[in-house]
């Protein structure tokens, strides 16, 4: 099962699962946490479609990763974590509406999937800093 596309953020409307806990506060910033579960035997190649092709385009557009991450020890080592940060979500809406519709990167990633999806699924999480957080 491939991953459902994001829907722009203003269309799921102000309520929808939102943390009244985690306001966005003043400069703040809004992470975005995504995790894909890669295809069996495909991790390799998703690492790779980030490293040569994936971050390129990227810059191309402004989007700033934070981090990535593989599971050293834990439930799943077929899983591939990490992190944008965005100054608002119409920032976000813009620059990744504009990396997903890049004909560059809609090539490459066509070329990645010759042998199969790189991926089954996929998650985001929008996500702002607590008050008491190192990163802000």
């Amino acid at each position: 099962m491939r991953g459902q596309p994001i829907l722009p953020i203003a269309s799921r409307g102000p309520a929808a699962n939102a943390n009244p806990h985690n306001e966005k506060a003043g400069n703040a910033m809004i992470y975005e946490l995504r995790i894909y579960h890669a295809s069996p035997g495909r991790m390799s190649d998703l690492l790779a479609r980030f490293r040569d092709i994936t971050l390129d385009i990227w810059k191309k557009h402004g989007i700033e990763q934070v981090g990535f991450w593989t599971t050293y020890i834990g439930e799943s080592n077929n899983d591939l974590y990490y992190l944008l940060k965005w100054d608002s979500l119409a920032e976000r809406e813009k620059r990744w509406n504009a990396f997903q519709s890049d004909q560059e990167w809609l090539t490459k990633r066509a070329e990645t999937e010759k042998n199969g999806p790189l991926t089954t699924s996929f998650s985001s999480y929008i996500m702002t800093p607590t008050e008491f957080s190192a990163m802000k």
